[in-house]
């Protein structure tokens, strides 16, 4: 078998937990061999995550940014205008930063769920991923992934939940879910 070496496209998807913690730690591994990484969370934005605080200790060699405003209503009602329009400045921030250089790794976390809530053209996320950088990674978590970007992908992992702690009534806990 040949020796590829190229930057990969990895999806982490699926009704399951772990998506977000998957990248996580890829992110961490990747910094433990001096890479840099840029996160940014496309939906995230108005709880604080343990996570915030943790990659500051790594400084610009991992960089994590909340470019929403928190949970979004979907569903009958479409999304409201200020969130598409984060959405889209989220996505404006990551094809520059997948073509600028700069980054090793670029995790486009919740970007599967812009996708299915109509928030995002699949079609341009696509297109950024068939011509971003030979060696850059990037992974795209959250649940739904579009077909086409699972026909993209290297390596696609669907988190499938078994059981969770919250059906017998435990919330979420600190350091574990956030």
């Amino acid at each position: 078998m040949p020796d590829i070496r190229r930057g990969l496209i990895i999806v982490n998807t699926g009704p399951g937990k772990g998506k977000t913690t998957a990248a996580m730690g890829t992110a961490l591994r990747a910094v433990g061999q001096g890479m840099r990484v840029l996160m940014l969370q496309f939906l995230k934005g108005s709880w604080h995550y343990g996570e915030l605080d943790a990659v500051q200790a790594f400084g610009d060699k991992f960089v994590m940014k909340q470019m929403g405003r928190g949970f979004v209503k979907v569903g009958t009602e479409k999304p409201d205008p200020q969130d598409v329009r984060m959405v889209e400045d989220a996505w404006t921030e990551a094809e520059r930063a997948i073509h600028s250089g700069d980054w090793d790794l670029v995790v486009l976390d919740e970007i599967n769920y812009a996708i299915s809530y109509g928030m995002l053209d699949p079609a341009k996320v696509a297109k950024t991923l068939q011509t971003k950088p030979e060696m850059v990674h990037v992974i795209l978590t959250g649940r739904n992934a579009h077909p086409a970007i699972v026909e993209l992908a290297d390596t696609v992992t669907e988190m499938r939940q078994v059981k969770h702690a919250y059906e017998k009534g435990v919330q979420a806990q600190k350091g574990i879910e956030y």
